[in-house]
């Protein structure tokens, strides 16, 4: 899996993708990991170059591609 953080994004953390499965999945700072299916590698490429990664999730990832919430996320507090 290659991997790309974003330490100036008050958005997202980081990004990783799987080559062989073409699945991104993206670690948001508030809610947690995602994974999105059927994403082209050139796409996370240019994703890894983007001036601003909320802004490119935004207009190239966000309701473009199936989502699912990482199964292994944990929830915690009253309402779990």
């Amino acid at each position: 899996m290659r991997a790309q953080r974003f330490p100036q994004s008050s958005m997202i953390d980081r990004i990783g993708y799987d080559d062989a499965a073409g699945t991104l999945s993206i670690s948001f700072r508030d809610t947690g990991k995602y994974f999105y299916h059927g994403v082209p590698a050139a796409l996370f490429d240019a994703f890894c170059h983007a001036a601003s990664a909320g802004t490119f999730f935004n207009e190239h990832i966000k309701d473009r591609f199936r989502c699912v919430r990482d199964p292994e996320r944990r929830r915690f507090g009253p309402n779990a």
